[in-house]
This record gives C-alpha cells, sequence and structure tokens, in this order.
C-alpha cells in the first residue's frame, strides 16, 4: 500500500511488516480532516502521509535528523501537507492534544543499556527489555490525547510484552487491547542477536519467526 515513490536516505527505516500492520489498523480509525494526528518516529514519513492523503491534519516527529528531512521531501513530492519537526517528541508537542497517535518504537531488545544516539540503531534499539521507548510512550501518552476518546495505535514485538504494555496504559487511564497479532520472518537484526536473545530468554533455539502486535488505547 505505501508509494513506490517514497524516498529515504541512508539510515532512515523502511517501511516494513510492522509499518503495514500499523498501516492496517490505521486504515479502521476515522482521519477525517477534523482529525489532528501525531505520529512518533515517522521515518520515512509513509504513515504519516497515508493519514495525511485521508485529510488527517498530521504532525510526524522524528529523532533522526535523516528521517525529518526524508519525510518532508516525500511530503513534497506527493503534494501532501505534513507538519515534520526533529527531536524527542515529548518537547516537541508539549501542550498540545490529538485524536489519534500513532506509533512504531523502537522495541528490538539490546545488550546496550541505553538507547543509541546516532546511526540507524536508532529506529530499532530499546535497551536490554527492549521497553525503553514503549515505556515512555505509555507514560506520555495521556497528556497528548485527546480526553474525551483520543486513540492511541502501537505497533512492537510481543517480545516486549504486551501485557506490560496493558497494564501500563491501564495506570495511566486508557483503556487498551491488543487487537491484531501477526508473525514475521526474523530480521538482519535479530538473527544478527540470536545467540544473545536466546540467552536473555526472548526466543527459542528453534525460532525463526517474531511476534507482532497491535496495541489500540483509548482515553477514558
Amino acid at each position: 500500500m505505501f508509494s513506490s515513490r517514497l524516498l529515504a536516505l541512508p539510515g532512515v527505516y523502511r517501511p516494513q511488516g510492522d509499518t503495514q500492520l500499523l498501516a492496517d489498523a490505521l486504515a479502521k480509525e476515522d482521519l477525517s480532516p477534523a482529525i489532528e494526528m501525531l505520529e512518533i518516529g515517522t521515518g520515512t514519513g509513509a504513515l504519516a502521509l497515508n493519514a495525511a492523503a485521508r485529510g488527517a491534519r498530521v504532525t510526524a516527529v522524528d529523532v533522526s535528523r535523516r528521517a525529518v528531512i526524508t519525510a518532508r521531501l516525500n511530503a513534497l513530492r506527493q503534494h501532501l501537507p505534513l507538519q515534520a519537526l526533529h527531536g524527542d517528541f515529548t518537547q516537541r508537542v508539549s501542550g498540545r492534544r490529538f485524536d489519534v497517535i500513532i506509533a512504531n518504537p523502537p522495541y528490538v531488545p539490546s545488550p546496550a543499556e541505553r538507547l543509541p544516539t546516532s546511526g540507524a540503531a536508532r529506529a530499532w534499539d530499546a535497551g536490554p527489555d527492549g521497553r525503553l521507548v514503549i515505556d515512555r510512550i505509555c507514560a506520555s501518552v495521556p497528556e497528548l490525547l485527546r480526553a474525551d476518546g483520543g486513540v492511541l495505535l502501537m505497533v512492537h514485538s510481543a517480545m516486549c510484552g504486551p501485557e506490560r504494555t496493558l497494564k501500563r496504559l491501564a495506570q495511566a487511564g486508557l483503556a487498551g487491547q491488543v487487537t491484531c497479532r501477526a508473525q514475521v520472518p526474523f530480521g538482519p537484526v535479530l538473527r544478527s542477536r540470536r545467540a544473545w536473545l536466546q540467552r536473555q530468554g526472548f526466543t527459542g533455539a528453534s525460532d525463526e519467526q517474531e511476534e507482532l502486535v497491535i496495541i489500540r488505547a483509548q482515553a477514558l
């Protein structure tokens, strides 16, 4: 469903299976011109532009300057309005409220204790349990969603514990559920750290696929 015209500067995360899964979930939401949407971690801008094409007013944020430039270029090429901002989402959209927030955050467990500060790995490495960014989103989204039914859609690996995500969102006042599960083959990153993932108990010796989940949560 993603345009073949999408550009991606070197190091920018290209649409993959998790992007498509999130796109399928987003297709079920109202994205009329009255809707304000935020995308956390836009990459090429594929999902943000899909929403803009449906009429939503979209703001996209990414910590990667190259991703922001890429999203802006793709918006220009597709003649679609998009506000693409560089930086941490909690700072760049502080004080604003959105009807819909979507996120495909870094969620791959990594031996590193902290998030990478540069390079392509910022798009996937998320600390020893894969939750460094997921937990920040769970904590911050209630202040960014409209209180009268605002919706969060987030995709992440089942390795990260969907039940933990739902519990954190519930503690923050959002009613959430897993609305979709899908199996995808291990990509290069998971294959490269297969031995470490096995030692940490994230995967079994014979595992060749990763389960992805869509979390949908709504402000009460």
